[in-house]
């Protein structure tokens, strides 16, 4: 996703700047072309030649570094970047970036960057609520940078409170929502189910399938990523979620269709990617295994049809996308899926495929509208998802 990018990366003098080093090689691993720029302070914690090992790029400290290629370095990076992120933040640099003060290599770079620049402050508790950097970090705030607030912990220091930088894969995950993808959903409101829903027998026992919630996650993710507000309505899995995104967590059939008819009128897209149980056992059903313990018969209901309900509540303007497991007949059954339930398009996949369906990181997928079918390849569920999202966006 990152292959071609530039990131340029600011370290300042903090003992959480060896987690930068890991931040690096992560964005290298995707393709990055990473240049790091450390504070005189910073040199202190970290030896700037781990970042050049890791990087390929010479680590830039010195704002009259001699031993460059003729260019004007602060500049060339500035117009290079396609984002800078400041981490770990001082409260010095906070400082400076805050009221445009340029007296070293990292401030004047930041000071010439017209590109995302994301903070992530790191320092003492004190320091960190002082109301002059809080100030501070309004104001930064004030002129479109993204601040990541920090975690809450054991500082070096000893003390305990706010002031900890986050884990590197937190600030990954910035970077990715920023670089990632052309913005291409922005303003749009999308919703997705994802994973199986449970209908419980007992206390102990319940009816459900196999659905990972894979595919539904990385909808939610990938159209996150292309700057839409992603509503993510999901039953027990036990992947974590993506960043950046409202999750509703579920357990039934009845929970999560709760959940989506309340908020779907808002939505511009729908993407039904959760397997939801086709029945629940029946109340009077429940109550008589309990009562009886080892009674194998039990009465099932159906439960509630979600795809049905949008599709028959559908707005002018909402995009209703479903999905279709099937082992036999697969274009005939989910061709009537889609006009029976009045969506936009389905997206079906045959159960009897290897590399396809539900415990995979992989999918085999036919994307099917009322005009057209489109075979994709195997390919991963992300993949997969950024083509589902393409087909509906145009």
């Amino acid at each position: 996703m990152l292959k071609g990018k530039t990131v340029v990366l600011g370290v300042t003098g903090s003992i959480a700047a060896y987690k930068i080093a890991n931040l690096a090689s992560m964005l290298v691993k995707q393709g990055c072309d990473v240049h790091v720029i450390m504070t005189g302070n910073a040199v202190n914690f970290i030896n700037p030649v781990t970042f050049e090992t890791l990087t390929g790029n010479k680590c830039m400290v010195e704002t009259f570094d001699r031993n460059f290629q003729f260019n004007v370095a602060h500049i060339s990076l500035a117009k290079r970047a396609d984002v800078m992120m400041v981490a770990p933040a001082s409260a010095n640099i906070i400082g400076k970036m805050a009221h445009g003060i340029a007296d070293d290599m990292l401030s004047t770079v930041a000071l010439a960057c017209k590109k995302p620049i994301i903070v992530a402050p790191a320092m003492n508790t004190q320091m960190f609520e002082n109301p002059i950097v809080q100030d501070n970090i309004k104001t930064l705030k004030k002129y479109g940078v993204r601040i990541i607030e920090p975690a809450v912990g054991r500082l070096a220091c000893g003390d305990s409170g706010a002031g900890k930088m986050p884990d590197e894969t937190v600030l990954m995950d910035y970077i990715m929502r920023e670089i990632a993808f052309e913005k291409d959903m922005e303003g749009k409101k999308v919703l997705v189910t994802a994973g199986p829903t449970r209908e419980a027998i007992d206390p102990v026992r319940f009816i459900s399938n196999h659905s990972t919630g894979k595919m539904g996650y990385a909808l939610a993710k990938i159209a996150m990523l292309r700057g839409a507000q992603v509503t993510l309505v999901t039953g027990p899995v036990s992947i974590s979620p993506p960043p950046f995104v409202k999750v509703v967590n579920v357990v039934s059939a009845e929970e999560m269709y709760d959940a989506v008819t309340s908020v779907f009128e808002e939505q511009d897209i729908i993407i039904k990617a959760a397997a939801v149980a086709d029945y629940r056992p029946a109340e009077a059903a429940t109550e008589k295994v309990k009562k009886k313990e080892g009674d194998a018969s039990i009465s099932l209901v159906r439960t509630k049809d979600i795809l049905a309900y949008i599709g028959e509540h559908k707005k002018e303007g909402q995009f209703i996308c479903g999905f279709s497991m099937e082992t036999e007949n697969m274009i005939e059954n989910s061709r009537a899926k889609l006009v029976k339930k009045n969506l936009d398009m389905i997206a079906a996949n045959n159960l009897k495929e290897s590399g396809a369906g539900f415990g995979t990181d992989t999918n085999i997928i036919t994307l099917i509208t009322k005009e057209s079918m489109i075979s994709l390849p195997m390919m991963s569920k992300e993949e997969a998802a950024e083509k589902i999202l393409t087909q509906i966006i145009q």
